[in-house]
């Protein structure tokens, strides 16, 4: 298969290209399975982190219902009826910038809890890591740790301004280093350019991690980012899609959370061109399609779901 030279200016001629041709491109690089996960919101709300997207950030009056980390028996519960539904792998999520270290030896519990369940793979995002968590996650038996860079290096002040883009690299590294395995994605529809999407895959390609989640923004009433709906469209996103798949070829794109913005039809072409993956049932504060309605769509493509 031919080599795309992987500079800004070669993935912009892609990203311009006619859409049929450029989805056509990046399909070569597909498998024929894809594969489910599904996720637990053990601890919502609270967060301290001034993210302009998030619900549960403190600096805006979202009303978000806040919880404290929740006990074993309730994720056991949430993780057997996923796997059900043929989810591989199962993740721990925490609101925070970072683990709360009264809740760091509850959370290394959670995942031992899903590690006992035979055929579900653990996974974790709980937030900017330390060296020493880093070391005690992957210790733990930890399979996949979650940590999105959400948008580009260059944009990165326009979404948060309470931790760096650089902060989030260094845990993404951290994960690397101990040998567990990275997802890491970003948020597409937050005013960002068509430039700072090419750096995103650029940036991405540089990580290279194992699972690239895709979300898009819905917009939440009350943060900054409220009435942001008109700052990407469907086209774009299944174009940004595309080029991401090419530049991450060995990476398994993953639709998550925002991927009901596109319609049934897009859903579907980006799942025969670009995406690999789904994150399904509902997400950390929207709400995404069924996983019988996801399996559905898998056999209507005549795909095969990874176990």
């Amino acid at each position: 298969m031919q080599t795309i030279t992987l500079t800004k200016e070669n993935l912009m001629e892609l990203y311009n290209k006619n859409l049929d041709e450029l989805l056509q491109l990046s399909s070569k690089y597909m498998k024929n399975d894809v594969e489910f996960c599904s996720l637990v919101n053990a601890r919502n709300g609270k967060c301290s982190q001034n993210c302009r997207y998030c619900a549960q950030s403190s600096h805006y009056r979202t009303d978000i219902e806040s919880y404290p980390l929740i006990d074993g028996e309730t994720v056991k519960k949430a993780a057997l009826e996923a796997k059900k539904h043929h989810v591989s792998r199962f993740a721990i999520v925490t609101s925070g910038k970072s683990p709360d270290e009264s809740d760091f030896d509850g959370i290394v519990d959670l995942i031992k809890e899903i590690n006992k369940i035979d055929g579900l793979q653990s996974c974790a995002s709980i937030g900017i890591l330390t060296e020493e968590q880093a070391k005690k996650l992957a210790l733990s038996g930890l399979k996949r740790f979650h940590h999105n860079i959400n948008t580009s290096r260059s944009y990165y002040p326009e979404v948060c301004t309470t931790h760096s883009w650089d902060d989030r690299l260094n845990t993404c590294k951290l994960v690397k280093k101990y040998g567990m395995e990275l997802c890491c994605g970003v948020i597409l529809g937050m005013g960002e350019t068509v430039e700072q999407r090419i750096e995103m895959a650029l940036e991405l390609a540089e990580i290279h991690p194992d699972s690239i989640p895709i979300n898009i923004l819905m917009p939440i009433p009350e943060t900054p980012f409220e009435n942001y709906y008109d700052k990407i469209d469907e086209e774009n996103i299944l174009r940004t899609l595309a080029v991401f798949k090419i530049a991450n070829p060995d990476s398994v794109l993953r639709f998550c959370g925002g991927r009901m913005r596109l319609s049934e039809e897009n859903q579907i072409l980006a799942l025969k061109s670009c995406v690999e993956g789904i994150l399904t049932g509902n997400y950390l504060t929207t709400t995404g399609k069924s996983p019988d309605e996801d399996i559905a769509l898998v056999h209507k493509l005549n795909k095969k779901i990874k176990v």
